[in-house]
């Protein structure tokens, strides 16, 4: 951290992977450090997830960090011309690992069941913001629409913006002006699922009931019991399981671009996470190289997570939108989205046989937060990663799922 502080000062801190990997291992361990050993904030507000994620936003915000270490940051982070999209690279080893590292049998019978878990998570959101806005000044409609759905559409990119749009072609109003409206709800309904997922974490020991510890199915089934392999692995499998993951990120790419064309668009994650599915379903790859997958998600998990997160802070949290969000009726209603979302998914969740705090965690709050980004926060909050391929779920086939009902409900409240 001397290093890097000096560094800054003389201007001289590298460009590219190389200054950006520096910064953020040190700084991510630094307040991942922090966050799991400062009493209540580990046990009851998401420890080092959420002290890393609010951490890098506050060095924004306060301006401790300068334009060029955004700068730095926002290019390492994000996909686009000429950026290294580092968040993609970390969920591509996240979902294809995951999904090949699954029992197939689990997989198969879960994915069936999962649909309707995310149906009571909306229709409980939903509904309960709906109920209560009239008694803060909102109607109905506005709660539905400018809070409960962009909060459980899927984050930012593929979530808030899109619905922007549809608000924008249905209601004749500029996209940027909705848009506006949307975004502290996103990022304050994000803040609260991630101290929820703590929250859970937390009541799933009190509750042990409650949880199957990172396992979503209830069942005696010894078949369908999540698999825990003592993996040996050399360095050519790490290498195999980069290659491996981020073929099926670029094959997600390919079927996305056919299928626009075709008028039906989709994530490129969805596709992606089709695919793995059907590969891990039917059986598709010999053992050794879902286990180099297996190995080099876990490698990707335990090693830069906490890089991961503060670059989510610092790249995609803007406190000055939460802060400007904040009213006491305002957080309310978003708090209402999130509960109706624990306790939608919970339920439902425990009527399909999931355990309802896994149900809650993925089918709930991974449909609350802001996509990719929340999902990892999410989920490093319950300590629960293993649940990676359900939460992609939630936040790319859930998250299209809000935008085809914002379209279907829009013109019915607001035409």
């Amino acid at each position: 951290m001397a290093i890097i502080i000096i560094a800054i000062y003389m201007e001289v801190l590298p460009d590219g992977m190389i200054g950006a990997f520096l910064f953020l291992l040190a700084f991510g361990e630094l307040l991942n450090f922090i966050g799991d050993n400062v009493p209540i904030v580990n046990t009851y507000l998401g420890g080092g997830a959420i002290v890393t994620i609010f951490g890098g936003a506050a060095l924004v915000h306060f301006g401790i960090i300068n334009e060029n270490i955004i700068n730095l940051i926002d290019n390492f982070m994000k996909s686009g011309d000429g950026e290294m999209g580092f968040l993609d690279f970390y969920i591509a080893a996240l979902i294809t690992g995951s999904i090949l590292g699954m029992n197939r049998k689990l997989l198969i019978k879960a994915a069936i069941r999962y649909l309707p878990a995310i149906l009571g998570a909306v229709i409980a959101a939903l509904g309960l913001v709906s109920i209560v806005a009239p008694l803060f000044g909102f109607t109905p409609g506005e709660a539905m629409a400018y809070i409960g759905i962009p909060i459980m559409g899927g984050g930012m990119g593929a979530g808030a913006v899109p619905i922007s749009e549809v608000f924008s072609k249905a209601l004749n109003i500029p996209a940027e002006q909705i848009l506006g409206k949307l975004v502290p709800a996103v990022a304050l309904g994000n803040a609260m699922a991630i101290v929820s997922g703590g929250l859970l974490n937390r009541l799933g020991k009190s509750k042990p009931q409650w949880t199957g510890n990172g396992q979503l199915m209830i069942s005696d089934d010894e078949d369908i019991k999540a698999e825990i392999k003592d993996l040996k692995l050399d360095a050519k499998d790490y290498a195999t399981g980069l290659a491996i993951a981020t073929a099926f990120f670029t094959f997600g790419g390919i079927v996305a671009k056919i299928i626009a064309s075709l008028g039906l668009n989709l994530h490129q994650y969805a596709w992606m996470i089709i695919s793995v599915a059907i590969v891990k379903a039917f059986n598709l790859l010999p053992e050794k190289y879902t286990d180099a997958c297996a190995g080099w998600y876990n490698f990707i998990a335990k090693n830069f997570t906490p890089l991961l997160l503060l670059g989510i802070g610092i790249s995609y949290t803007s406190l000055s939108d939460i802060i400007n969000a904040v009213s006491v009726q305002y957080v309310i209603l978003v708090a209402l989205v999130i509960i109706g979302a624990i306790l939608g998914a919970a339920l439902v969740g425990k009527l399909v046989g999931f355990y309802p705090i896994e149900a809650a965690i993925t089918a709930g709050l991974c449909m609350a937060n802001m996509g990719g980004t929340g999902d990892v926060a999410v989920l490093n909050a319950a300590d629960r990663m293993v649940l990676m391929p359900f939460a992609q779920i939630s936040s790319r086939l859930g998250g299209a799922f809000i935008i085809l009902i914002a379209s279907l409900l829009v013109p019915l409240f607001f035409g």
